[in-house]
C-alpha cells in the first residue's frame, strides 16, 4: 500500500501536533476515559475475554480509527501511518484492551503491501479483525522462521507461536514456504485444522496465542519477495508504532504519578513537595520529551516510506522501550504501599511497559541494529 502523503510532507518537514491530530486526540481521549475505567478493566483481565467487544465496535464505527491508514477507495480514511500512531499513543496511555496493533497495523501493513484490497476493505470498518502470524518478539530487519510449509493444494501445516492478537482474529495471515519460494496466505481461524492456543503472557491486556496449523487451507495472497516484503513492512510498521504506545504510556505513568504525589501527604507535606520525588519527576519528563520527538519521527518516517526509516525505528525502539519502563517503575514506587497492591492499575502499566520492551526486539538488539545501520559496528 502507497501511503498517502496528504498531511506528512517529509518526515523532518514538521514532528508538531496537527490540529487535527488534537482533534482526533482528543475525541479519543475521551471515548477511552469514559469506557476504560481501571477498575472494570482490572476485573476483565481475570476473565477468558480480555478484549472490549463494545470498545472495539466505537472505535471502529463512531471514530473510525480501524481504517486510518486504509485509502478512501477502499473504505478507509485516506490517512497515514503517523494518524495511526496518535491512535497508539492514546491507546497505550489508557492500556485499552483490543486488538488494534494486530488487526489494524500488523496485518493491514502486510495485506495492504501485497495489494489485497477486498480484505483492507473489511478491515477498515471493523467489521473483521485480522493479524500477521509472526511471533511478537520478531524485530525489523531479521528474516522470521518460517515454521510453517504450504502443499501444492494451498493447505497449511506448522506452528506460529506468541502470535499478537490472533485469539480473537476473524483472520490470520500466514507466511508459508513453498517448493517455490515463501508465500503470504490468508487463514480462517474457524477451520478445524487451525488450533489456537493461549499462552501465559506477562501483559495480561495482550493476550498471546500459539498457532497450530494441521492441513489448514489458505487463500495465497503474495509470493515470493512479495511476501517477504509484505511481512517485513509488517514488522517494521509494527515496531514504529509501538514506539508511540509506549510513548502514550510514560506519559499516563509520569501524569499520575504527579497527580498522586500533589495529593498525598507526609510529615505534613504533600508527598510532591519534597526534592528527591521532584527530581526524579523531572528527569523522567525531560526523557519522555525526547521520546515524543523520536516516535513522532519513525512514524513520519513509515508514513511516508523514507530511507531513514530502519535508522528511526531502531532509535525509537532502542529509546522509548527504556523510558517506558522507567515510566512505570516509578509510577509503582512513588505511589507508595499502594502502588504495589494487585487493587491499584499501577501494575498494568508496568508489564505492558515490560512486554513492548520485548515486542520486535529488544533494545539491545535495536541497538546492535542501529550500530551496524549507522557504520558504528566494531
Amino acid at each position: 500500500m502507497t501511503p498517502s502523503t496528504s498531511t506528512v510532507e517529509s518526515p523532518t518537514a514538521h514532528l508538531a501536533y496537527t490540529a487535527d491530530e488534537d482533534d482526533l486526540r482528543s475525541g479519543l481521549r475521551d471515548l477511552l476515559t469514559d469506557r476504560v475505567a481501571l477498575p472494570a478493566l482490572l476485573a476483565r483481565i481475570e476473565t477468558t475475554e480480555p478484549y472490549d467487544p463494545k470498545l472495539w465496535r466505537v472505535l471502529a464505527e463512531q471514530i473510525g480509527v480501524t481504517g486510518l491508514a486504509i485509502a478512501e477507495e477502499h473504505g478507509g480514511s485516506g490517512a497515514t501511518w503517523r494518524e495511526t500512531a496518535l491512535v497508539m499513543e492514546e491507546l497505550g496511555r489508557a492500556v485499552a484492551p483490543t486488538p488494534f496493533l494486530g488487526s489494524a497495523v500488523l496485518a493491514t501493513a502486510a495485506l495492504g503491501h501485497c495489494g489485497a484490497h477486498d480484505l483492507l476493505t473489511e478491515l477498515a470498518g471493523g467489521h473483521r479483525t485480522a493479524t500477521l502470524a509472526v511471533s511478537f518478539a520478531t524485530a525489523p530487519g531479521t528474516q522470521p522462521p518460517y515454521d510453517v510449509r504450504a502443499d501444492t493444494d494451498d493447505t497449511l501445516t506448522g506452528t506460529v507461536t506468541s502470535v499478537v492478537d490472533a485469539g480473537s482474529a476473524d483472520l490470520i495471515v500466514v507466511a508459508a514456504t513453498t517448493p517455490q519460494g515463501p508465500t503470504l496466505y490468508t487463514v480462517d481461524p474457524t477451520h478445524e485444522g487451525v488450533h489456537r492456543q493461549s499462552v501465559t503472557s506477562l501483559d495480561l491486556t495482550r493476550p498471546l496465542t500459539d498457532l497450530t496449523l494441521t492441513a489448514a487451507p489458505g487463500r495465497p495472497i503474495a509470493r515470493g519477495d512479495a511476501a517477504e516484503a509484505a511481512v517485513a513492512a509488517a514488522i517494521t510498521t509494527g515496531a514504529a508504532l509501538l514506539a508511540s504506545e509506549q510513548l502514550g504510556l510514560a506519559e499516563y505513568c509520569l501524569e499520575s504519578t504527579v497527580a498522586y504525589l500533589k495529593t498525598r501527604n507526609q510529615f505534613g507535606r504533600p508527598v510532591g513537595s519534597f526534592q528527591g520525588p521532584k527530581h526524579r519527576l523531572a528527569a523522567l519528563w525531560v526523557s519522555i520529551t525526547q521520546a515524543r520527538a523520536v516516535a513522532r519521527y519513525a512514524a513520519a518516517c513509515v508514513a511516508v516510506d523514507d530511507p531513514d526509516t530502519a535508522v528511526a525505528v531502531a532509535v525509537a525502539q532502542a529509546h522509548c522501550s527504556d523510558i517506558a519502563v522507567h515510566a512505570a517503575e516509578e509510577c509503582v514506587q512513588l505511589h507508595g504501599g499502594i502502588g504495589f497492591t494487585w487493587e491499584h492499575h499501577a501494575h498494568l502499566y508496568l508489564k505492558r511497559a515490560k512486554a513492548d520492551a520485548l515486542a520486535f526486539g529488544t533494545p539491545d538488539r535495536h541497538r546492535a541494529a542501529l550500530a551496524e545501520l549507522v557504520d558504528l559496528a566494531p
